[in-house]
């Protein structure tokens, strides 16, 4: 592939006190979701920028979203990377923002963003040698699309993870599923999806899209996607970036990914390149810690759903030393 890739990696520090005080100056509504661990710092992110380098040299360019601050250690002066803060992108009506729906849903506006870009969130880390073609294959995304029935989880009276049901609904609202198969069928049956795909199969039997397995691996995107999908749904896409703090009814940025899918804009990817970790427990940690250390995958995330904060010191310092161990040499990005 000769087209130039960049990453993109969300960053907070919710240390930050003047950010804290920003925060506090804005009540969120019933249905925000501020659960703590979408804020948490796991002090782990330079290991996100020596699997880079060691990794993926060939990226074009790295692009650090924050609300301003930036890590003390991280060399701003790099070549490769590029400071974006939130008003450099974000129209001013919407900020401050508190909600990773405006901030990932508005990425095809950062100035000089390639075509082709990878989003990072910042418990995502590359464990193993990637190459460009693991990202983008023939100018399209690599992806797993596989068709899952979509479901809600309730917590007390507030319906969670609502956006994917959302986004499917906007897509059933522009494509047909039958269509969409039939158009390149070796995009929805492959042998790259392992055993999923005979489920897969029996759901297009239906007239509609019923939902996506969610991958929780970085994911590759065409910045004209974003363009095209705020073209045709500016409204929901306007509703979603204009909350201060997630909602559960907003779209998400998943659309994107979903958009990709309708419409074949994408390469069939090995549902075994990389592995979502839920880190609930001590448990989960260890599993995750075993796998690192094994260098069974070429990504991994981090994913935190503790069920018990008390446990997040040891839960983190596990699988940073998992990191640790496999990344320990100090990239140039660091100072």
């Amino acid at each position: 592939m000769n087209e130039e890739i960049d990453f993109v990696l969300t960053y907070l520090n919710p240390n930050d006190v003047e950010w804290q005080a920003e925060k506090n100056k804005f009540i969120p509504g019933e249905m925000a979701d501020v659960n703590p661990n979408r804020y948490r710092e796991w002090n782990n992110l330079q290991y996100f920028f020596r699997g880079v380098e060691k990794y993926a040299p060939w990226v074009r360019k790295v692009h650090v979203v924050t609300c301003g601050h930036v890590p003390e250690w991280l060399n701003t002066n790099h070549p490769k990377v590029n400071i974006v803060k939130h008003k450099d992108y974000i129209p001013a009506d919407w900020l401050p923002t508190f909600s990773s729906r405006c901030i990932d849903m508005n990425f095809h506006r950062i100035p000089e963003l390639a075509e082709h870009f990878v989003y990072f969130n910042d418990d995502m880390f590359i464990t193993n040698p990637v190459e460009p073609e693991d990202f983008f294959k023939d100018g399209k995304p690599c992806d797993t699309a596989i068709l899952v029935p979509n479901q809600l989880k309730v917590s007390g009276c507030i319906a969670l993870h609502l956006a994917p049901v959302v986004d499917t609904a906007v897509i059933n609202s522009h494509f047909d599923l039958k269509k969409t198969v039939r158009q390149k069928r070796s995009n929805w049956i492959s042998t790259k999806y392992g055993r999923s795909v005979i489920r897969s199969m029996f759901l297009m039997s239906y007239p509609k899209f019923c939902g996506f397995k969610p991958n929780h691996l970085p994911y590759s995107y065409l910045k004209s996607t974003y363009q095209t999908v705020w073209n045709e749904e500016a409204q929901l896409c306007t509703l979603a970036s204009s909350h201060r703090f997630r909602e559960v009814i907003d779209v998400n940025h998943w659309i994107f990914t979903y958009w990709q899918y309708a419409t074949n804009q994408f390469y069939p990817r090995k549902v075994n390149d990389g592995y979502c970790f839920q880190l609930r427990n001590v448990k989960d940690a260890e599993k995750a810690k075993k796998s690192i250390l094994a260098k069974r995958y070429k990504l991994v995330c981090l994913n935190d759903t503790l069920e018990d904060n008390s446990s997040f010191e040891t839960i983190s310092n596990c699988v940073n030393m998992a990191l640790k161990t496999i990344l320990d040499q100090k990239s140039m990005f660091e100072q």
